[in-house]
């Protein structure tokens, strides 16, 4: 594993860490993937949110919250430069979901 996975993989569980303590549970929010640009100034984090009509919600509390979790990675992450965030809806875990549901028919 180089250390851009490492990286990448290291902020995919301390966000899931950081939104499990900040959610309100309403919804189940998982963080399905982080990645990071190959000089690791940009990282993105996918996340999946069940029930889907709570998605917007979601998605909009952790773009709202995307500068308390660079602050949280800051104090966990022994790295110089904390990535630049974005959040991303994971689609892939999306039309996972989907194909499961029409093999279940």
């Amino acid at each position: 594993m180089n250390r851009n996975e490492k990286v990448a993989n290291s902020i995919k569980e301390l966000a899931a860490e950081f939104l499990n303590q900040e959610a309100s549970h309403v919804s189940l929010l998982t963080v399905t993937e982080a990645r990071c640009s190959a000089d690791l100034k940009h990282a993105t984090i996918f996340i999946s949110v069940l029930p889907a009509t709570k998605e917007a919600a979601a998605w909009a509390f952790v773009r709202r919250n995307l500068g308390k979790l660079r602050e949280f990675l800051k104090e966990k992450l022994p790295i110089k430069n904390i990535p630049y965030l974005e959040v991303k809806i994971d689609l892939g875990e999306k039309n996972r979901q989907k194909i499961d549901e029409l093999l279940r028919e």
